[in-house]
């Protein structure tokens, strides 16, 4: 009779033991799986609060060294009368949204958000067939003439560039141009990627 219950005090120990280890593991489990979910939250709410991609700007999308010309003294281009590219000013569509272009010279005038485009498009091909030049008083534009010419105004300071619209953007809700970075830096805003920006076309 003692060696049984010996024997059965050893399989309620055994018993016990395996059930403790089972909680210890669910415990690791459950603290592993809250931890992961911590992670991840914190992650996801990070990614909210970055600065958007294209349509917005990349934050290392700047000249990554000094720029190859004095971007203070860079003069503005000066407006003229251009033929219209053909294939350019076509209605279009991106991301699902249809774009008509004014293909003759016309009134325009908008205020919205402003963007920049740099060194990751520089040097590829525009919606004019020009090779993109982040340090070019230039800008994209989803609807006006290419090639044609606007003054852009930064609302929040008053500095205004003109630029020479040579390529078709942003796609980005709520933004109506994409300048380049040299146009960006005169009108004080690549810092901060965006700006309120009045866009008004230029006339002959």
């Amino acid at each position: 009779m003692t060696s049984a219950f010996i024997h059965c005090n050893s399989k309620r120990k055994a018993r016990k033991g395996r059930e403790g280890s089972r909680i210890r593991s669910f415990s690791l489990a459950s603290l592993a799986l809250r931890a992961f979910v911590f992670v991840a939250a914190t992650a996801l709410l990070t990614g909210c609060g970055s600065t958007p991609k294209r349509g917005g700007y990349y934050q290392d999308d700047g000249p990554g060294g000094p720029p190859p010309v004095n971007l203070d003294k860079l003069a503005d281009p000066v407006p003229k009368v251009e033929r219209l590219h053909r294939a350019a000013n076509k209605p279009y569509t991106a991301l699902g949204k249809k774009y008509v272009p004014y293909n003759t010279l016309k009134p325009y005038r908008q205020r919205g958000t402003g963007s920049w485009y740099g060194r990751k498009y520089h040097g590829q091909r525009t919606s004019s067939g020009e090779r993109y030049d982040m340090y070019a008083m230039t800008a994209a534009h989803p609807i006006l003439p290419i090639p044609s010419y606007a003054r852009v105004t930064n609302v929040k300071n008053g500095r205004s560039v003109i630029v020479r619209i040579n390529d078709r953007g942003p796609f980005h809700s709520g933004r109506i141009i994409d300048l380049s970075y040299a146009a960006a830096y005169k009108l004080g805003y690549v810092n901060a990627g965006s700006a309120l920006v009045e866009v008004e076309a230029i006339l002959p």
